[in-house]
């Protein structure tokens, strides 16, 4: 905790102190104002740096950088159900050499520090109810943003909202119909931007709402195409059980949909579905009727979720 009140003494004491405008927590007029006018939609490719957990993995930035125009470069930081506290370096980062094993690995606060990339996009653990109880979330996410702003002001800052188990007992779909504005907006996003220098926002990702949105689309039409129900979503365990949390290709592919469509302001109708893993091996690849939802649905929750700074 001192190492983390120190960090955010430096940060406060590099801005001018006439910067700060966020002195308490926004409510909702006050987020309305923030977000009423859309980010500039990007002129190029980005380069983009993910700080998170096995929820991004590697299959997912690689297939963002398929999608996106040629040029777009990333790296990331990841772990094992990693807090973005433990991230900042105030607790163990579990997995670490594991999950980090890799030519896009770059070491978090170097990348963050260096100034190199257009946008930030990370997450918090889940169960997200737990982190922000007891791994102190808004504070290490606006500790990664102002660090981020320090060193590049025109940084475009994401908040990644996730999932949480299929088998949660209070109806995984239930469970993302609340979550996205009590925990990852009124938990996380609005106290860290109560201490972030006026005029500077974090947006979000609104993986957890699309993946709402396309399995209630899928399941009310008893299927489309290789998509039958939300499992065909997630990964088979070595067991051959379903993987309750961790996506499959197609569950991947539909989560950089969601990024591309946010990250590029751009309707990916029409891209291709066919991608490769990051290890550059074929991943499985929605049909084309399966696949043409995947993409409306993106793109519409890139332009109808709140906070993601694309125009409606």
């Amino acid at each position: 905790m001192k190492r983390a009140l120190f960090a955010i003494a430096v940060v406060l004491i590099s801005i001018p102190a006439a910067a700060f405008f966020h002195s308490q927590v926004p409510d909702d007029a006050d987020m309305a104002r923030l977000y009423a006018t859309p980010l500039p939609a990007p002129q190029g490719p980005l380069s983009v740096f993910h700080i998170g957990h096995s929820l991004v993995n590697r299959d997912m930035p690689a297939m963002l950088a398929q999608l996106a125009d040629e040029g777009h470069a990333y790296n990331s930081q990841l772990g094992w159900g990693t807090t973005l506290k433990a991230h900042w370096g105030d607790a163990p980062i579990n997995g670490f050499e594991a999950e980090n094993d890799h030519d896009r690995f770059r070491p978090a606060h170097e990348a963050v520090a260096s100034g190199d990339y257009d946008a930030i996009v990370l997450t918090e653990m889940v169960e997200i109810r737990d982190a922000i109880a007891y791994f102190d979330s808004p504070e290490y996410l606006a500790l990664w943003a102002n660090a981020a702003l320090k060193a590049r002001p025109d940084v475009r800052l994401y908040l990644y909202e996730t999932w949480h188990p299929l088998d949660d007992p209070a109806g995984w779909v239930t469970r993302l119909e609340t979550d996205f504005a009590h925990y990852w907006d009124a938990g996380i996003l609005r106290p860290a931007l109560a201490e972030l220098p006026e005029g500077a926002l974090i947006h979000v990702v609104p993986a957890g709402q699309a993946l709402a949105a396309l399995v209630e689309a899928v399941e009310a039409q008893g299927g489309v195409g290789n998509i039958g129900d939300r499992n065909d979503l997630f990964a088979l365990q070595p067991d051959g059980t379903r993987d309750m949390i961790h996506l499959n290709d197609l569950g991947n592919y539909f989560v950089a949909l969601v990024h591309y469509a946010v990250l590029y302001q751009k309707d990916p109708t029409g891209l291709p579905f066919q991608l490769n893993r990051a290890d550059g091996s074929l991943a499985d690849a929605p049909t084309q009727e399966a696949g043409r939802l995947m993409q409306e649905i993106a793109w519409q929750a890139a332009r109808y979720t709140q906070l993601t700074g694309v125009a409606r």
